[in-house]
Parts: structure tokens; C-alpha cells; sequence
């Protein structure tokens, strides 16, 4: 009788993120400030963007603004054209969106970075949906898709300011299969000074969104553009 060993596997390096220089990234939500702004950084980077509004004049009116190559279409086409389509939209319409979007998101790396935030005389607040967070309501909505959740800390003013280079700010990454995640990582690092980073599962997307209440305050209170930066990793 032989016997055989296996050798151990040298343990996934975990910045060793996938080429997505090619994919093709729909925003829907891509003309209000957000949206706007992640189609502008990515386009700049070298991304195929495609911006999605209710609206298609819309769309193709933003996209013509922000040029390098952006294209508008309304959110179904823009649903359908891209690899990755990360949504931007009010919280508001954030169920209705996606509703009537799940035939054409079906397969499709889905990336949710919307905020469930209210606001009143003391400032903003954090909502809790009923599935948990805004993330987990949009897997819930769309069963088909691989929806993962990221880029909810980012300024809007800072994204569409075309003076400013880099972005200082680290990208919290939420979701259930990690090549996914990883393939949001890489298109976060795509845009020069941020950095994407693992922040566990979608359970974990509530926290996520609602540290944005406390970065408003933060921004309210020193007149700044706050990001996030994780140490030691």
C-alpha cells in the first residue's frame, strides 16, 4: 500500500484582486450627485460607464456633461448593457427601483450603496429597514442577482470635484461570495487613493449604513468631507 501527502495550500493572499478594467459598470441612481460622482471617478479611471435614469434624456444629458466615454440610458437598457451596476438611487425609491429591474438584473453583479437615512432638527439619523438594511432588502427583492453592498461613505461634493486627484478613503465591501467581493474591491481600487476592503457579510450592511448618519455630523460639525480610512491592514 502507498501513501500520499498533499501539500498545504499557501493561503489566498487577500489583496490579490481580479482584473476589471474591462467590465462595464451601470449606475442607476447616475444623475443625482452619488451616482454622478462614482460614474465620473470610474469613467475617469478607464471603466465603460453607463449611467441609468427613469429618464433617458436624463441619463444621455449627464452622461454628455461628464464625457470620457459615459453613456445615459434609461435603467432597464443600463440594467441590461453592464457587468456591474451599482445602485445609487433615493432610499425612497430604492424598492420600487429594483422591482422593476429584477428581469434585467438577474445575473448581474449587483452593488447597493445606498444610505436608509431620515432627518430632522437634530440632524440625520439612521433607518432600519425591515429586512435589516438596504443591502439585505435589495437581495431579498432580487433573488437572481449576486447583490453586494459598498461605497456608502464617500462625499458626493468630493467625487465630482474635478480639481481633486485622489480620494482619501478606504471602501467598506459587504457580501456573501467573496469573488464577488473581491471583483468590488478591484473596482474601488480602480479609483487613485481608495482602497477596497473586506467588511464581512450582507448581515453586517446595517452598520455600514448607518455610520453614514454619524459621518454628516462629523461634516457638519468641522465643514470637511470626512472618508473612512481601516488601520493595520
Amino acid at each position: 500500500m502507498t501513501s500520499s501527502t498533499t501539500a498545504p495550500q499557501t493561503p489566498k493572499d487577500p489583496w490579490d484582486l481580479p482584473d476589471v478594467s474591462g467590465l462595464v459598470v451601470g449606475v442607476l441612481g447616475g444623475t443625482g450627485d452619488q451616482g454622478r460622482g462614482l460614474a465620473y471617478r470610474l469613467a475617469k479611471a478607464g471603466q465603460k460607464v453607463i449611467i441609468g435614469s427613469r429618464a433617458a434624456d436624463r441619463a444621455r444629458a449627464a452622461a454628455d456633461e461628464l464625457g470620457l466615454g459615459v453613456e445615459g440610458a434609461d435603467n432597464a437598457e443600463c440594467a441590461r448593457r453592464s457587468d456591474i451596476v451599482i445602485v445609487a438611487v433615493p432610499w425612497d425609491g430604492h424598492a420600487r427601483t429594483l422591482e422593476s429591474l429584477r428581469e434585467e438584473l438577474a445575473g448581474k453583479l449587483v452593488v447597493d450603496c445606498v444610505n436608509p437615512l431620515g432627518f430632522d432638527k437634530k440632524g440625520a439619523y439612521a433607518l432600519k429597514p425591515e429586512e435589516g438594511s438596504a443591502a439585505e432588502q435589495a437581495a431579498a427583492l432580487l433573488p437572481d442577482s449576486r447583490v453586494t453592498a459598498a461605497f456608502h461613505h464617500l462625499s458626493a461634493v468630493l467625487l465630482q470635484d474635478a480639481s481633486i486627484e485622489e480620494i482619501d478613503t478606504d471602501v467598506m465591501v459587504l457580501g456573501e461570495v467573496r469573488a464577488d467581493v473581491e471583483i468590488v474591491q478591484a473596482l474601488a481600487g480602480r479609483i487613485p487613493g481608495m482602497r477596497g476592503v473586506f467588511a464581512g457579510r450582507l448581515r453586517n450592511a446595517h452598520q455600514v449604513e448607518s455610520l453614514v448618519a454619524n459621518l454628516i455630523s462629523v461634516n457638519r460639525r468641522y465643514k470637511a468631507h470626512a472618508g473612512l480610512r481601516v488601520t493595520d491592514v
